[in-house]
């Protein structure tokens, strides 16, 4: 990955088969403190005029119009949503409390970008010759396993949000963002507990290394090559929001993904 700048906005981006991934940073907003300054996140209690500015700007630095960028409402589960085109209306461009609750977002249209807010949480970038699927991923989405109740735009997670998404693209190669690492996130023995099953050495007494979780489950999906950004988010309070160390009063970064070629 290789950081970019535009118009005074900075993201990391990776190359993928057929597809970019995007990671923005708190870099090149008009947001106050504490939310300074490209927040993203709109249910967040930010001025929801400079949230909507914020992503205008990160849309137009990434070469697209805001309600062209498909998105929804994170809630650490494990629900896909599987778009054909841009959403109407546009979440991303107008939010408002209607924003569907969904983790991740599956797409075969080039030129649609998918998007989901991180603070902490791992974003994961998927391609395959199925397309391509962005995904957040805390600790209960990447633990969760069973059917979620679906609606007409949804699609079943399967196994997990990770398998599910890399099953319906045929995932080949992934690109994985700052999120927050093993040095900052302690958590209790029932989150331990819930990944006894893939193996040792993902955690350090409490200190919980989502990012390799989220690695494992993705090797265990048949993903075969995979980019990490190896920043933590906690540590870098220049770079980066975090929920953990800001106590949740902060803001939201993005991890995007889409498909190259023409806009379809």
């Amino acid at each position: 990955m290789e950081w970019r700048e535009r118009n005074g906005v900075r993201w990391l981006q990776a190359t993928m088969p057929g597809a970019t991934a995007a990671f923005s940073s708190r870099i090149g907003g008009v947001s106050e403190p504490p939310f300074d300054g490209l927040n993203l996140g709109a249910f967040t209690a930010d001025d929801p005029d400079a949230v909507v500015e914020n992503r205008r700007r990160l849309a137009c630095a990434l070469g697209f119009l805001p309600e062209r960028i498909a998105s929804g409402r994170q809630v650490h589960g494990h629900e896909l949503a599987a778009h054909a085109g841009p959403q109407e209306p546009s979440p991303f461009a107008e939010p408002d409390s209607r924003t569907s609750e969904v983790d991740g977002h599956l797409t075969a249209m080039a030129g649609l970008p998918l998007l989901v807010f991180v603070a902490d949480c791992v974003p994961v970038a998927l391609s395959g010759p199925g397309g391509v699927a962005m995904l957040h991923c805390g600790w209960r989405g990447l633990a969760r396993r069973g059917l979620g109740s679906l609606d007409a735009t949804e699609t079943s997670t399967g196994e997990g949000l990770v398998a599910s998404a890399a099953a319906a693209i045929g995932a080949t190669d992934a690109a994985i963002g700052p999120s927050i690492g093993p040095c900052c996130y302690e958590v209790g023995e029932e989150v331990l507990e819930a990944f006894s099953g893939l193996g040792d050495d993902f955690a350090s007494g409490p200190m919980l290394d989502l990012l390799e979780i989220t690695r494992r489950l993705l090797l265990q999906s048949g993903v075969e090559r995979i980019e990490t950004a190896g920043l933590c988010t906690s540590c870098d309070p220049k770079l980066f929001f975090s929920h953990r160390r800001d106590a949740g009063l902060t803001g939201r970064q993005a991890g995007l993904v889409w498909r190259d070629g023409a806009v379809g």
